[in-house]
């Protein structure tokens, strides 16, 4: 009887061990729970990355992580998100630099008008920029990616053909895109993209400068029938953790996260061209939009009211001590690289 006994032990025992073996490596069972807070409607690009994001990582992890996403504001704001993901309100946040120019002076070099052809390219740059500077700005979080919108332009219930189309014209914009408006003459009215659409029917503005997923993603297409192309300023973008929860994580897990660093950057910024290029080919097709390109002389005339701006920011950032010319001989030869 004895004998039975400890060979029904001894059965268990191995069930238990062989059950063990076939766990994979990572897994647990109760997964590390990690919350992920984003400012924008889930729709949108950023969220939209955040999704594939949770989804690669708990796939990677072999369910040792468990992602909850918090889209369209509702664990922490745009202005928010940065001191929220180091207090803990978050343990990630996505957050857009440009919304706080002051604190990342250095990252936000890539919304300057430099000519950055479309997110893809942008994102590399700006992912190569923050490895080499590794700004102080980001000293008490973990960055797990970056990446940026695709160029700016001009959507209009008037055609704008040239600087005498735009002199004087009310346009949505916000952050750096306000001042770009400025310099060409138009008249720069800042407000949520959410408003946007009541304030072109009630005419309060004629147009915004956005990138152009929007057209189809806000159906600004139903109400601008024009677009002018300027491809002109990106907005820059970093995902961020919490870093006593980074550092909380295992090892392996840890591995997992800074390999999908740059992967992540480079898929975001693929995705939004793909994007854009959907919907500039729904406007055009669906809602008989017309694209208005500049002739090389009047675009070259629109570029050279802008190099005030990255003058301005040179100069600023050296009296704080930043290598800011190199910062943008940087950006250009980085560019210029991953363009062709």
């Amino acid at each position: 009887m004895r004998q039975k006994t400890g060979m029904a032990v001894l059965a268990v025992l191995m069930a238990v061990l062989v059950a063990q073996a076939l766990v994979p490596a990572g897994a647990s069972a109760e997964p590390m729970k990690l919350t992920y807070a984003n400012f924008p409607p889930a729709p949108t690009f950023p969220c939209v990355q955040m999704e594939r994001w949770k989804t690669e990582v708990e796939k990677r992890t072999n369910g040792a992580v468990a992602v909850q996403t918090f889209p369209g504001g509702t664990l922490l704001g745009a202005k928010d998100m940065m001191d929220g993901v180091i207090a803990g309100t978050a343990d990630i946040g996505c957050l857009c630099m440009a919304y706080q120019p002051g604190r990342f002076i250095i990252t936000n070099a890539t919304s300057l008008p430099l000519g950055i052809p479309n997110a893809l390219v942008g994102s590399k740059v700006l992912w190569d920029l923050f490895n080499k500077y590794k700004p102080e700005s980001f000293a008490k979080v973990k960055v797990l990616t970056m990446f940026v919108s695709a160029p700016s332009n001009i959507m209009s219930r008037v055609p704008v053909r040239n600087a005498k189309d735009i002199e004087g014209l009310a346009l949505r914009a916000s952050g750096g895109a306000a001042v770009i408006l400025k310099a060409w003459g138009a008249n720069a009215v800042g407000m949520p993209m959410s408003a946007t659409p009541e304030a072109l029917q009630k005419g309060t503005v004629k147009g915004l400068f956005s990138s152009l997923e929007v057209m189809k993603d806000f159906k600004f297409a139903e109400l601008c029938k024009y677009v002018t192309m300027t491809d002109t300023v990106i907005y820059p973008f970093a995902v961020v953790m919490n870093m006593d929860k980074w550092k909380a994580l295992s090892p392996d897990v840890q591995k997992v996260l800074e390999a999908l660093g740059p992967e992540q950057a480079g898929w975001t910024g693929e995705y939004m061209d793909g994007h854009v290029q959907e919907s500039v080919e729904w406007s055009k097709k669906d809602q008989k939009v017309e694209f208005i390109e500049l002739s090389a002389q009047e675009k070259a005339a629109w570029d050279k009211k802008l190099q005030f701006i990255t003058d301005k920011w040179i100069e600023d950032a050296k009296g704080k001590g930043i290598p800011a010319e190199a910062i943008v001989e940087d950006i250009k030869a980085s560019m210029a690289k991953y363009a062709k």
